[in-house]
Formats: C-alpha cells, structure tokens, sequence
C-alpha cells in the first residue's frame, strides 16, 4: 500500500472531530486492534471512502502497523477506497430468498437501468451508489432497499422511480 503523500508535510486527513470520534471508542473496547473497524466507519462515512493516507494515520492513532489496518479494510467488501469512491447516497437492494421471490432481482435491475450503474457502481452525478445486501431484515414487506440507514419495503418500479426524483439522481 502506497501514500502519495509525504507524511511530513501534508496536512492530516482525519480532522479533530473524526479523532474525537474514534478516542470515544477506545473505553468500549478491550483493545485498540478492535477500534479498527469503527474508525474505517468514521472515516468512511464522512470521506464516502478510505483513502491510504486515512489508513496510515488510523494506525497511528490506534498504535498499529498500517498493514493491520489496511487487512481490516481490504477483508470486508463494504469499504470504498479512494479509487472508488461512494456516492452522496448508498443504495443497498436486497437479494434474499424473500425479496428474490417477490421481485427484488427486478428491483435492482430496474434501478441500475434507471441510473445506467452496475451494482457497485456509481451514478454519473455521483450522487447514487447501488449495491446489493444479501439480507436487509425486511422479509416480512420484501423486497426492499436501503439508503443511507433508511428501509425503504414494499417495492415497486413506481416507488423506485419517486425514490430516485427525491434524490434529484440523473436517470440514464
């Protein structure tokens, strides 16, 4: 793993509120190995990805080599690098058994046409990334999809088409 900043004289990535953040965690866990995750998650969530340089000064924070923390992001398929950024919204389409038997196959294929993606991809504007969940708990209202912590069940082309106005996405 390379950084293409000189960690002498650039400015950090993390900012005050981003380290503030990851320190509350250390109290709630045994050790600052277990910190890794949530910190990839706080800088995740406000870079809409993990660049290298985030991943070298979360090892310094958590006084661990940049490899353990880089084997933590490169293990789960959920983080972004910087190559590959997220969009402002992450759409996540489920494809359980329950969601696959009541269209959710249609649904993802549906609105990675509506926003001319791939699952994993981002819209053009770079407002929309979809993905696919495996599971997303909503069986009982299938299928459904996730943006940005909300559920969204029941789904349909025509509820896709108004989730898609109210996220002011271009459509392909």
């Amino acid at each position: 793993m390379e950084d293409s900043r000189d960690r002498n004289d650039a400015e950090p990535l993390l900012d005050e509120q981003m380290r503030e953040e990851i320190r509350a965690y250390f109290s709630r866990y045994p050790n600052r190995q277990a910190v890794v995750l949530p910190a990839l998650h706080i800088v995740q969530d406000r870079l809409k990805c993990v660049p290298d340089s985030a991943v070298v000064e979360i090892a310094e924070m958590l006084e661990l080599a940049p490899a353990e923390v880089h084997d933590a992001l490169s293990f789960y398929g959920f983080f972004r690098s910087s190559e590959n950024p997220l969009g402002e919204l992450r759409c996540w389409v489920c494809r359980s058994v329950s969601c696959a038997f009541r269209g959710g196959e249609e649904i993802l294929e549906y609105l990675c046409k509506t926003l001319d993606v791939k699952p994993g991809q981002t819209s053009a504007d770079g407002r929309v990334t979809v993905e696919f969940a495996e599971c997303l708990g909503g069986c009982d209202l299938a299928p459904c999809l996730l943006v940005d912590g909300q559920l969204h069940e029941d789904l349909s082309v025509e509820k896709i088409d108004q989730l898609v106005e109210t996220w002011g996405a271009d459509r392909a």
